[in-house]
């Protein structure tokens, strides 16, 4: 029903609430939007309340608002948890040969299956692991993949959609199988690798042929008949599961347009949880460069200010759960979890740079967030993926459980000009990242000139590369003149800290620890200086201390503090410890043990006769790091 005010108040209507409930006057969120649209057409002011009471509630289509739904608030009503889904319900299940179930799904294709909440997985072989390209990265044009035995079917290329999804470094292609030489052990997929595309005995797997459904927990639509196939895990029984395929791509969408200064601005909602967006192809597949390009967001915003999503959730969806794009300024996410997912969390920005102010993204504050198990479709999905933006906060976040990097920010290669300046990334928990799936990936990964960029007080730890490039703080390409202190790092494959190359960044009262191959690295000589490296603590039992490339001068260690549990001369790039002081470097330094309370558990404050704490060093304080608040409460 709508509740309202119909009275004058200086001449104008009174604000009202919309509530929206299964057996109400108002039954689905677009009665609700139009509802909110013709109170204002009768003069309402200020803003409307869009209450949303318990139940789910399927879109017919994405719910689109524009400027003209501005400064309205949708909320869960007390107490209420509700779900708005993009999905449809698969029901009237019969036993079939075997221990399959099927079901009619006529209407719509979908790409994702849930059953009971817990996503299925599409047919795929093998089930587990992985199949490996024979020799050397495939850099033919269309592709043309080298397999190993038995492995791919001539069958599959008949029939145009059984799909092959590799790894390659720090990307992935998904594309057709469209022809198989068995003589040559060759099958042809259909588009182009890019040159980032590279990798030697490359992992893939295969998706979607009809007999890679052989095990529990596996499903397969026939496009044909519009048949799906399910079979279903131990205690399952399918004429009392809920089973949904998603219906639509996109949940929600913003439809602003900056470039002509019209904008949605101050819509919240608070409380509410989206589920079931469904992931999206071209007939011919695709070759992501990195982070996931070609995902799909649930939510996509397009010219938003003021905007804020709170305590809610996104689960169960194909590609990112919400997306800030071009024009989007001075939004909030805060308190809600994002799990489930086939790409990443949240993206803001855009690849493209905009000298329109009004085209360009800043500003955005993404605060006390749980995101995890992210990847499942795209792999190189990025947690929080910051482009061409600025200013933005990234605090007090809790990221795990994905296979690419927990939060990358910036979108330009070296030194040319960019957007991504003076980002705020501290209080953030990340761990059990890349899960060695990839490679070239990190717990915090940078691009590009960013002064004024903060990198603080975060706790990273366990992240596992495939082959190289676990690292724990990467600076990549440019990235320069940023301050990176007071962070804990550990379990970090290839080291806690790489700078690949980069401009006077600062480093400063860190402490890496317990890193595998290496506990820093430095890849590129050039003429400026690097890095300043001071009042760090590295502390470490097995690995190198330093690795890759550390010639020339252009790079300044001092004040630091160094440790090998066991025992051994720690070797500076070859060199003694006096060598390396004579050189000039790392002077004021010590090799000490700095009696951490319990390095074993990784507690790693300091007692009070540390000589660290004596060399100046601040213990780091990590009480109040990750979610200051419940997501989703």
């Amino acid at each position: 029903m709508i509740k309202a005010c119909l009275w004058l108040v200086a001449g104008t209507l009174c604000a009202q609430t919309i509530v929206v409930s299964p057996d109400g006057a108002v039954k689905t969120l677009a009665q609700a939007r139009d509802a909110a649209r013709a109170q204002r057409r009768a003069g309402v002011t200020g803003s409307v309340t869009i209450r949303i009471s318990d139940g789910t509630y399927y879109l017919a289509e994405t719910l689109v608002l524009t400027p003209e739904d501005s400064d309205t608030t949708w909320e869960a009503a007390p107490g209420a948890r509700p779900v708005i889904s993009g999905g449809r319900v698969i029901g009237g299940w019969k036993k079939a040969a075997g221990a399959l179930w099927t079901a009619d799904a006529s209407g719509p294709g979908f790409r994702q299956l849930f059953v009971s909440g817990r996503r299925a997985q599409r047919a795929r072989t093998p089930n587990f692991g992985y199949y490996r390209i024979d020799g050397a990265s495939p850099q033919d044009k269309p592709l043309q993949l080298h397999y190993r035995g038995n492995d791919i079917k001539p069958a599959w290329a008949e029939r145009g959609d059984v799909e092959v999804v590799a790894s390659f470094a720090w990307a992935d292609i998904r594309m057709p199988v469209v022809k198989v030489d068995e003589a040559a052990h060759v099958a042809t997929l259909t588009l182009d690798p890019r040159p980032s595309n590279k990798e030697a005995d490359a992992r893939y797997y295969i998706e979607n042929a009809p007999d890679g459904l052989d095990t529990a927990g596996e499903w397969y639509l026939d496009r044909q008949t519009h048949t799906v196939s399910y079979w279903p895990m131990p205690g399952e029984n399918m004429q009392s599961e809920q089973v949904v395929a998603p219906a639509l791509v996109q949940l929600l969408r913003f439809e602003g347009k900056p470039e002509a200064g019209q904008v949605v601005r101050k819509v919240t909602f608070r409380g509410l949880q989206f589920a079931h967006a469904d992931w999206s192809m071209d007939a011919k597949g695709y070759a992501d460069t990195q982070a996931a390009v070609p995902a799909p967001a649930a939510i996509e915003a397009t010219g938003v200010e003021d905007c804020t999503f709170e305590r809610c959730t996104v689960a169960h969806a194909g590609g990112y759960a919400i997306h800030l794009g071009r024009g989007s300024k001075r939004n909030k996410v805060l308190a809600s979890e994002f799990f489930d997912l086939g790409g990443g969390g949240l993206r803001v920005g855009e690849a493209q740079q905009f000298a329109d102010e009004r085209l360009q993204n800043f500003e955005n504050v993404m605060a006390d967030n749980h995101l995890h198990d992210l990847g499942l479709v795209y792999a190189p999905a990025v947690g929080i993926w910051v482009l061409q933006s600025g200013r933005n906060q990234i605090v007090h976040n809790h990221i795990h459980d994905l296979f690419y990097t927990a939060i990358s920010v910036g979108w330009t290669w070296g030194y040319a000009a960019n957007q991504s300046k003076g980002n705020i990334i501290e209080y953030n928990h990340l761990h059990d990242i890349g899960k060695e799936v990839l490679s070239d990936m990190g717990g915090i990964y940078t691009l590009g000139e960013q002064p004024g960029t903060r990198i603080r007080n975060n706790l990273i730890h366990d992240i596992a590369s495939f082959t190289y490039g676990g690292w724990g703080i990467y600076p990549d390409e440019g990235s320069s003149e940023m301050l990176i202190e007071n962070n804990i790092v550990y379990n970090c494959k290839s080291a806690g800290f790489h700078q690949h190359y980069g401009r006077e960044n600062v480093v400063r009262n860190n402490i890496w620890a317990f890193n595998r191959e290496n506990q820093l690295m430095r890849t590129r000589v050039e003429t400026h200086v690097s890095f300043i490296f001071e009042k760090n603590i590295v502390y470490f039992n097995q690995g190198r201390l330093l690795g890759s490339n550390w010639n020339g001068d252009q790079y300044t260690m001092k004040g630091n503090l160094y440790f090998d549990t066991r025992g051994k001369a720690i070797r500076f790039a070859g060199r003694s410890f006096a060598e390396w002081q004579a050189a000039g470097k790392d002077k004021e330094s010590v090799i000490a043990d700095p009696l951490f309370v319990n390095a074993g558990s990784f507690d790693f404050r300091l007692r009070p006769d540390s000589p660290a704490l004596k060399m100046g060093f601040q213990q780091i304080d990590m009480s109040s790091v990750g979610p200051r608040v419940p997501a989703g409460q």
